[in-house]
């Protein structure tokens, strides 16, 4: 299988009734979720590392062929330099063996300050990180590493070493004057995209617009590099979000559909295969 789809998270009270039957209770969420979508990106792990009892939990309530995405602290990477913080970044690692093959790509959200003024910090930090483990991602957020000769060059950074560039696509929030994301803690960044796979695999982050049709003819572009990417042989790590967490489920689902609709050849999403799925999201 070289493609999966999910979300941000998998606990989320609103999906009960939706993509969680009725009544579901909270510590069966994740059971739940990994039986209807095959990945799910861990931003929890950015926040607070999880003991080794929750993470064999987490192993244990997951399925044969579900991947969790785990973001490295931000402990480690938003106190400055990263090369400091490499034996934190391999005990992080070895800690989260206990996922055993439910452990797919890890990724670095770099903050807004990491500028390309600290590129052998960021050289040092990837070199060290042993990929045949746990294959990485790298996601950038200082403007200046969109500027060609920067973008260039660490584009052949992460080539020869094999890290992946995490692809943040904000755009249908910031199309026209109504940002949804006004009252949120958690902005996206306006940043430019730069659609470019640079190991064996992608890792795509997708934020939605509330208002469906205002993603379609983004979505319409990644049909079309999903597609080319996995008759290259790609693995794609695909994962939709909404500043209305409410509604990435149903985006996600939709988004899988019009996969299909388009010949991409992606596996059957699990969701699809129950006989009576939840009622799907009202504006649908």
């Amino acid at each position: 299988m070289n493609f999966f789809l999910g979300c941000a998270v998998w606990a989320y009270k609103d999906w009960v009734g939706d993509l969680f039957p009725a009544k579901s209770r909270p510590t069966d969420f994740l059971q739940l979720y990994s039986r209807r979508f095959t990945t799910v990106e861990g931003n929890t792990t950015f926040y607070s590392v999880p003991d080794a009892e929750t993470v064999a939990r987490w192993a244990a309530d997951t399925p044969p062929g579900f991947e969790f995405c785990l973001k490295l602290p931000r402990d480690i990477t938003h106190q400055g330099l990263l090369a400091p913080q490499i034996p934190a970044a391999l005990g992080f690692l070895e800690h989260m063996q206990g996922l055993g093959d439910r452990l797919g790509p890890m990724f670095v959200q770099l903050p807004p300050s990491y500028s390309p003024a600290w590129i052998d910090d960021l050289t040092a930090f990837l070199q060290a990180w042993p990929r045949k483990t746990a294959p990485l991602a790298l996601e950038v957020r200082h403007l200046d590493w969109f500027k060609p000769t920067h973008a260039t060059k660490l584009t052949a950074i992460l080539e020869e070493l094999g890290v992946g560039r995490v692809l943040l696509d904000t755009r249908a929030v910031y199309n026209g004057s109504n940002d949804p994301q006004l009252n949120s803690e958690r902005r996206k960044p306006k940043l430019p995209l730069q659609p470019s796979v640079t190991a064996p695999f992608s890792l795509v982050r997708f934020i939605n617009h509330p208002e469906r049709e205002v993603n379609e003819e983004y979505w319409a572009e990644w049909v079309t590099h999903v597609d080319q990417w996995l008759r290259q042989g790609t693995r794609v790590y695909f994962f939709m979000h909404c500043p209305q967490e409410a509604q990435s489920p149903g985006y996600a689902r939709a988004f899988q559909h019009l996969l299909e609709k388009q010949g991409v050849p992606v596996p059957v999403l699990p969701w699809d295969s129950f006989d009576q799925p939840p009622a799907q999201l009202s504006l649908f």
